[in-house]
């Protein structure tokens, strides 16, 4: 297994109209997360990268929503994803849109949105699938260096791990768009085959379970045996 982290950088795409077929992968991305984006509620949502910004999110009640990127438009804060301008647990949740797949520290940008969120705050996670007609496009020598066979492809158990470490609660995840090259991604291989989508989606909340136990509710924990009504001391009257 390659290591997470890779000396060099590859440029990101801006835009999902500079890979090919980039605006299907959006608008199947956008369709997956429809009935999620109806259930994250806070007050401040970043969309870390380009294309994160422009995916559609006008169905989340989350109405203060943050761009964050390098470079690039519509971008509202310039920063580096891996060192995020944000104070602790100050995020209610992150959208990363295919922001792993170019980024050159996956973990460390992990450990910044787990940073960030708050208890129970929302991760939305989407990236290339490698077992897929991609990651097969992805092995062909012409095609590595041309977008968007350039990116890094992880599996989903690879990812599903790097989650479990930092403690987030997967709610979802699922592969679609077998067939990258039509809008519909293929719905009758999309339906029977999802494994080989090309595109997937994993949803999770960060969950915070105490290391240490607090005394307090503790002992507000142990019950207490209350009297029986009526109940009469036994004595024994001692042998003399």
């Amino acid at each position: 297994m390659k290591p997470a982290r890779i000396p060099q950088t590859v440029d990101a795409p801006i835009h999902w109209s500079e890979m090919p077929w980039g605006e299907y992968y959006r608008e199947a991305l956008e369709y997956q997360l429809k009935p999620w984006l109806a259930k994250l509620y806070g007050f401040h949502l970043l969309k870390i990268g380009n294309l994160s910004a422009e995916i559609n999110t006008e169905a989340c009640a989350i109405s203060h929503q943050v761009n964050v990127s390098l470079q690039g438009e519509p971008m509202q804060v310039k920063a580096d994803p891996l060192w995020l301008p944000f104070a602790e647990k100050s995020v209610d949740a992150c959208m990363l849109a295919h922001t792993m797949p170019w980024c050159q520290d996956p973990h460390r940008l992990l450990r910044e949105v787990d940073r960030v969120l708050i208890d129970d705050g929302w991760l939305i996670l989407s990236g290339f699938n490698p077992v897929s007609l991609m990651g097969m496009r992805k092995l062909v020598p012409v095609l590595r260096k041309s977008t968007p066979y350039n990116s890094r492809m992880f599996t989903m158990m690879r990812q599903l791990d790097w989650l479990a470490l930092l403690n987030f609660e997967v709610l979802h995840y699922g592969r679609f768009q077998v067939l990258p090259w039509t809008r519909q991604g293929g719905r009758l291989l999309s339906t029977h085959i999802p494994a080989l989508g090309c595109l997937q989606l994993i949803v999770a909340r960060k969950r915070t379970i105490p290391l240490t136990l607090n005394p307090m509710r503790q002992s507000k924990a142990k019950t207490q045996l209350r009297p029986a009504v009526g109940a009469t001391r036994q004595y024994r009257k001692p042998y003399e």
